[in-house]
Order: C-alpha cells, then structure tokens, then sequence
C-alpha cells in the first residue's frame, strides 16, 4: 500500500508496518496518525495477515511528536482553528477536535483483532512508546530508550497511557516514569516489564517475526481474535462473573463451529490442522460483547 509516513509490507502472513521517518527519528505527525488507522483497519480486513510487527526506519522508533512547530506544537486552537466552545466561554470538551490523536492510534490497536508486536529499535519517547502500550508484547534492541517525557514538557501523558502502563508495570513504576520524564535504557525497562526481551540490534526483527510465526503456525485465526479481546478487555473487568459470560459464550459458540472439530480430530489423527473460519466472516455471533464507548 502507498503511504507516505509509513511501510506496509506483508510476508509469510505477517504485516510488518514500519514507521518511516527516518530523517526524523519518526518523529510522530497527523498524517503518520491517520495512516497507522489506516493500516490497521486493512490489516484487520486482510485474512492472509495473521500478526503484525510495528518497527521504524533508521535508527529511531519514534522519537515522539514532531515539535517542528515549535511553541503552538500541542495548541489545538493555535494549529487545527478554535473548537467549539459553550455561551459561558468555556469549552465544549465534546468536540472531536480536542482530541487527543495518539489515542485514537493506541484505541484503533486496541481494538487490532491480530497479534501486535512492537520490535523497538531505538529511541522511542513521548508518543513514541505509548503507542506501543497497546501492544501485545515489545521487544527491545540494546539500542532502544525509552521516556515518558511529559512532565519534562508541561503536558500530561496522552494515547490513553494513564489506563495502559499501569495495568502493564504497575503504578508504581508508571508514576516514577511519568514523574520524572526521564531517557531510560532497554534493561530498564526491561526490569521494569515494560518489554519482555532484550536483544541485540540484528537480532530485533527476526526476533519478531520467530514470535510472529509461532502465534500463526498452528492456530485457528478466529481463536487469536477472540483471545485478544478476551484479555484485554477483562483487565477492565470489575468481577471474575464477567469473565465467565464470556468464556462460556466462547465456548459454546466455538465448540459448535469447524474450527474446533478439525482441532480436536487433527490431534487424534496427529496430523496438522486446518482451519478454515475466517476473522473477516466467522466471528461469533456474541461478538462483540461490549458497547464501544463514544467520545463526548
């Protein structure tokens, strides 16, 4: 696909999606948040992509948002026209021109029904790492930093961070991070389980795409898809019962479906399986089970 922000590139079903600034550091900008949504909505319509990677070009990942419009940078008013506001003056919060696009990213991968892996190549700060919060799993190079650098720019954590990093290293570690706004290293954020590898640089993306095939060699695509929502949406869960309404609805309603015949009969034959439900038409008819919320 032709974008001008990013590579779109798919090989032995997985989509490798690269954040191609180079000259920038990938430096994040409007056009690079609506072709990663994009890029998402295809590879979600695509059956022959069964995991995507998101990497970036050069030596960066993606060192945040481009500041090359220096003092106005996150002034909606100053850069998109004044939003709407309400007779009284105040602002009408509800507006879709307050908000914030690096969530509308991370919201889009979170609603991804393929396996994401982020494979972090180098700096990756600001918008740069939030993305990836949505993520299923990152692995770093040895060359990678991370920093939630906000406080260090008189704003707030943005891509819906506050609901994403303290479910995946605790809120301890997310405050200290978000306090100070400092550069960490990989093994940091390693220790601090904001990834879960380190490897050297020339081993980062086979790294990735090893991890890529396992999840797509012997499993049924419409399993992956309901699992990914399952866990990520039960982090939000208030009680266990919620859990438990929908693994029984995905129990009842796979159990009856090929996919779970050809599984169960390929084991006993010890044979591999072949699974033909497709995510693009054989979800169940119980998904989605959630109201997707609205921004007002």
């Amino acid at each position: 696909m032709a974008y001008e922000t990013i590579k779109y590139e798919v090989a032995e079903q997985i989509l490798t999606i690269t954040l191609n600034r180079p000259d920038k550091l990938n430096a994040f900008n409007a056009k690079m948040q609506s072709e990663l949504i994009d890029a998402f909505d295809a590879a979600d319509k695509d059956d022959n992509v069964r995991a995507v990677i998101v990497t970036g070009a050069g030596r960066g990942f993606c060192a945040g948002a481009d500041l090359s419009s220096g003092a106005d940078t996150f002034d909606r008013d100053a850069r998109r026209g004044p939003v709407k506001r309400f007779a009284d003056g105040k602002v009408d919060y509800s507006d879709p021109q307050v908000r914030d696009g690096g969530g509308q990213v991370t919201l889009r991968i979170f609603k991804c029904l393929k396996p994401v892996i982020a494979a972090v190549n180098g700096p990756a700060v600001g918008i740069g790492v939030t993305m990836q919060l949505a993520m299923d799993i990152r692995i770093a190079s040895e060359a990678a930093r991370f920093g939630f650098v906000f406080s260090q720019r008189g704003i707030v954590p943005e891509a819906a961070s506050s609901w994403f990093l303290p479910r995946i290293v605790g809120i301890s570690q997310a405050l200290e991070w978000c306090y100070s706004g400092r550069v960490f290293p990989a093994q940091e954020a390693l220790a601090g389980r904001l990834v879960s590898k380190v490897v050297a640089p020339d081993d980062l993306l086979p790294t990735a795409r090893a991890l890529a095939k396992e999840f797509c060699a012997k499993t049924a695509p419409v399993s992956v898809a309901l699992i990914r929502q399952m866990m990520w949406r039960m982090m939000g869960a208030d009680d266990p019962m919620e859990a438990h309404k929908v693994d029984s609805r995905g129990i009842y309603a796979r159990g009856r479906s090929e996919d779970v015949k050809e599984g169960v009969v390929s084991f006993l034959e010890k044979r591999p399986a072949q699974f033909k439900n497709k995510v693009s038409s054989d979800m169940p008819d119980y998904f989605p089970w959630w109201t997707e919320r609205e921004y007002k």
